[in-house]
């Protein structure tokens, strides 16, 4: 993909944006240094990885910045390799990999910025919290003793399927569990403002639905390898 396609992409897809605050994070992975150099140039600096030793290794080779996004699954013992840097975890699945990253945070003097990844989809191979446990640890007296993680809202994955009434209807819970917990009297250390959910084929539901934030891939960078 040439320099001007990725560039184009990127205008496109900001014309068809229902909500002009929403932030585009655009999705990196797989995807070469390269092709990441080309959408910063074009003005983007929120990129999402979802794995640690590439969302590292490009790190490192890239402009300070730029704004680091974990988006994928997120095992606890990985969490020290992006704890240094990172900008937001989308995906915070559990309790216990809240509390690695708080661990892991403070021996880093930081305070790092937490999306709780909600159960909304109908299929197995997701992750997530689902709302029962959302409320016993918002409203615990748990929460209270992580003084280095500040949790800023929810994120969700819709089910990998066609029917747009499926997908808004999964979208549609996220938000009113968000907009229900926003209400509560919450912690210091949590605050309902972002919701992260839409990518490339849903993100103009997901932005009818409420979306703060929209991880899109494929519609900026296309399927094609890179040379």
């Amino acid at each position: 993909m040439q320099k001007t396609e990725i560039s184009q992409n990127l205008k496109e897809i900001k014309a068809t944006f229902l909500n002009p605050d929403c932030l585009l994070v655009a999705v990196s992975k797989t995807k070469p240094i390269s092709a990441i150099q080309q959408a910063y140039e074009a003005g983007i600096r929120d990129f999402g990885e979802n794995k640690v030793q590439e969302i590292t290794e490009k790190a490192s080779q890239l402009p300070d910045d730029i704004k680091w996004h974990m988006i994928g699954h997120l095992q606890r013992n990985k969490v020290k390799f992006i704890a240094p840097f990172i900008h937001l975890i989308h995906s915070v699945d559990s309790l216990r990999l809240l509390k690695q990253i708080n661990k892991e945070a403070e021996k880093v003097n930081r305070t790092i910025n937490c999306l709780l990844q909600v159960y909304i989809a109908n299929e197995e191979t997701k992750f997530g919290w689902d709302k029962e446990e959302l409320y016993s640890f918002l409203l615990g007296d748990e929460i209270n003793s992580m003084n280095n993680i500040q949790i800023v809202g929810l994120m969700g994955m819709a089910t990998n399927t066609s029917s747009e009434k499926v997908i808004r209807e999964e979208f549609k819970t996220l938000k009113n569990l968000h907009d229900t917990l926003k209400k509560l009297p919450l912690p210091e250390n949590v605050e309902m403002r972002e919701i992260s959910m839409g990518m490339s084929s849903d993100y103009l539901l997901a932005q009818q639905e409420g979306s703060t934030m929209v991880r899109i891939g494929s519609a900026i960078f296309g399927f094609r390898n890179y040379n």
